[in-house]
């Protein structure tokens, strides 16, 4: 979104390529392959942590402050003159969908598991201006530990300044027309890599995706009666492998195209799937992806390995960055950072933290 009514939505202050509104890291890059960089590899991955809402004022100010219009109008450039979008009511279809069947994109009609765990993550930028993503509840000690992309979180910048993170964090599972079936939770607390902690003026945020650490943590309030949100939604399994190439994967999101271009599909109003068999970007080769036509606001949505469509439970392997605009490959793929060691290293940060 831009800091002015009609200014385009990637003229915010963020580095190259990452669009606005929760958006996918996109850029125009025409390198044969992109590499870390020498500054980003060289760097110690530690974990950089931020505060979210620790009191119960800012927790019910944050409950308030998403509203159903608030919700489906969230990742508008121009909120001011854009149509409330129409709820999709595709019917649910209560028959499982066959083991690795292919699905470049389509309304996630099964129910299951991950139809309570998965949820769209809504978030105010520094200007003021609203975006969502796509977060995963997982199993943690705490029972309250959310992983997402790290640039639904932050930019690349110092991390003791407020602007480079985003506010007003509140993961609603289960979203669905701007409803919230299950409840919405605020933030507790949030950390990335601090890869992410580069100068802006050197490192993009490109730069950090490309090199494996786009990924992010989040760990969740109570819920208004005491609960933690694994005891609401149920948790998914996550794992910090190395990803062989090929394997058959389930890749779950709420894209909002459509909010800002007539010519898009979906406006985050349900929960999309895609499943296929994923390889590594041609232009990234650390980032994993396959056939999918998801693309603003998918962005954090797991990919799962060993997904059973018949109980929507699955191990977490990796979460939305890009599409082939910046990895390569065929026009409409769909691309994951691959959790890694440094991903562990924020899941048992996160699952640690006192709720």
């Amino acid at each position: 979104m831009p800091k002015k009514p009609g200014t385009p939505a990637t003229g915010r202050a963020l580095p190259r390529g990452l669009a606005a509104a929760g958006a996918l890291l996109l850029s125009a890059t025409t390198a044969a392959v992109l590499l870390p960089s020498a500054a980003v590899a060289a760097e110690r991955d530690t974990v950089t942590t931020h505060s979210g809402a620790t009191t119960a004022q800012e927790r019910d100010r944050i409950d308030a402050y998403w509203t159903p219009v608030r919700m489906k109008l969230a990742g508008a450039m121009v909120p001011e003159i854009t149509p409330v979008p129409e709820d999709d009511d595709t019917p649910d279809d209560p028959r499982p969908l066959p083991a690795d069947t292919p699905d470049p994109g389509s309304v996630w009609t099964h129910g299951g598991a991950v139809d309570r765990s998965v949820g769209r993550l809504f978030f105010t930028f520094s200007d003021g201006y609203d975006g969502s993503c796509t977060a995963t509840v997982v199993t943690g000690a705490n029972r309250s530990t959310l992983v997402t992309a790290a640039h639904c979180l932050r930019g690349v910048g110092a991390p003791a300044t407020d602007g480079t993170w985003n506010h007003n964090l509140y993961f609603v599972p289960g979203y669905r027309n701007g409803t919230k079936p299950l409840g919405g939770f605020t933030i507790r607390s949030m950390a990335t890599s601090s890869r992410w902690d580069a100068d802006p003026g050197g490192t993009g945020s490109d730069d950090v995706a490309v090199a494996g650490f786009d990924t992010g943590v989040l760990v969740a309030n109570r819920s208004a009666d005491g609960r933690r949100v694994a005891d609401v939604t149920g948790s998914q399994r996550i794992a910090f492998a190395p990803p062989a190439e090929g394997g058959f994967t389930h890749a779950f999101g709420y894209p909002k195209d459509r909010l800002n271009d007539p010519r898009g599909r979906y406006t985050g109003s349900r929960m999309i799937h895609c499943a296929g068999p994923a390889r590594p970007g041609p232009k990234a080769p650390l980032l994993w992806g396959g056939p999918c036509d998801m693309s603003h606001g998918a962005s954090g949505g797991p990919h799962f390995a060993r997904f059973d469509p018949v109980t929507g439970t699955g191990t977490v392997v990796g979460v939305t960055t890009t599409t082939d605009e910046l990895a390569g490959g065929p026009a409409g793929t769909l691309y994951a950072t691959r959790l890694g060691d440094s991903a562990h290293r924020l899941h048992d940060w996160a699952q640690t933290r006192a709720v």
